[in-house]
């Protein structure tokens, strides 16, 4: 089957995110369509599935969250827990994250990681004196770039950047600067300086971006972490891309996401690994997705000439 859900807009201090595909509690996704092979099983598929949640329909908490993040100020420097770490201080998992950028205005930046090494009472004094900046990483950025960030590593979306980010459902953040302004309420946002304190990873990388090169109408991986992989793909031609059966943990069901970038795709379900046989489809257009589960394999058709997008599974 695929399934389409209704987005969740959260307008913030410093602009909008979009959560396309959410299983966090309070936030969880809506089901608003149903693909499947035949027409009897699309129509019992939608007076059963459409208004369910993402949590129901995948019958436990759905591991991943979806969002596209539209900064148009910058954001707070932040840092999220590992998974040890948020079971023992909040009773949830962690957040490794990456980033996908989808369109910079000029002069665009993120920061990620530390330049300089630190320790954590110099990260103390630092915020205290209102220069954390001074030590961490600035870098240029343009479309197409990616980031993976694995839990412990500071950061933070700088105004006029336009990105899709992967990460596990969590919405666990430890806020560390916010350039001392305030929030929708007037009221100065909460810092969480002793928090961050143990969470940070203090090491200095020598290259914090992902480096690759694209491949037209090939799966070019970009990521590979024990919470999820993603791929790009970029094509001109229809595409059968398999359906990873998961390794997680029993009862987990196999899926794949599918996020549109630019242009637009029609997603088949109902395919093996060389055909899709009468099989009906949904459009996803750039920023949006779908996803597919309990199928062997998904096709891909661009519609209009070329298209771009990230596929993810666990």
């Amino acid at each position: 089957m695929i399934y389409v859900f209704d987005p969740i807009l959260k307008t913030l201090v410093w602009g909008t995110e979009l959560w396309v595909l959410s299983g966090v509690a309070g936030s969880e996704s809506i089901c608003s369509a149903v693909s499947g092979v035949r027409q009897e099983e699309v129509a019992v598929a939608t007076h059963s599935l459409v208004g369910r949640s993402l949590n129901e329909i995948y019958g436990a908490e759905f591991p991943l969250l979806i969002k596209f993040i539209d900064a148009k100020k910058d954001l707070s420097i932040q840092v999220h827990p590992d998974d040890t770490l948020a079971a023992a201080r909040h009773n949830c998992k962690g957040k490794t994250e990456m980033w996908y950028l989808i369109d910079t205005a000029p002069g665009a930046q993120l920061l990620v990681g530390f330049k300089q090494r630190i320790g954590p009472e110099d990260y103390v004094r630092l915020v205290k004196e209102n220069r954390i900046t001074e030590v961490l990483a600035r870098h240029d950025v343009k479309p197409g770039d990616v980031f993976y960030l694995p839990a412990g590593r500071v950061h933070a979306i700088c105004g006029g950047c336009y990105l899709a980010e992967i990460q596990e459902t969590s919405d666990i953040t430890y806020r560390i600067y916010d350039y001392n302004r305030p929030g929708l309420d007037g009221k100065p946002r909460q810092l969480h300086t002793e928090l961050a304190k143990d969470a940070i990873d203090y090491k200095v990388y020598p290259d914090y971006r992902t480096h690759y090169s694209p491949t037209r109408n090939e799966e070019v991986e970009l990521v590979s972490d024990p919470h999820f992989v993603t791929s790009l793909y970029e094509i001109d031609k229809p595409q059968i891309i398999p359906v990873p059966r998961t390794a997680g943990q029993s009862g987990e069901k196999n899926f794949l996401i599918l996020i549109g970038l630019e242009g637009e795709i029609s997603v088949s379900a109902g395919c093996t690994d060389s055909a899709c046989k009468g099989a009906q489809s949904q459009i996803v257009r750039a920023g949006s997705s779908v996803l597919a589960m309990d199928e062997k394999a998904v096709g891909i058709s661009p519609l209009g000439g070329s298209a771009r997008f990230l596929a993810v599974h666990l």
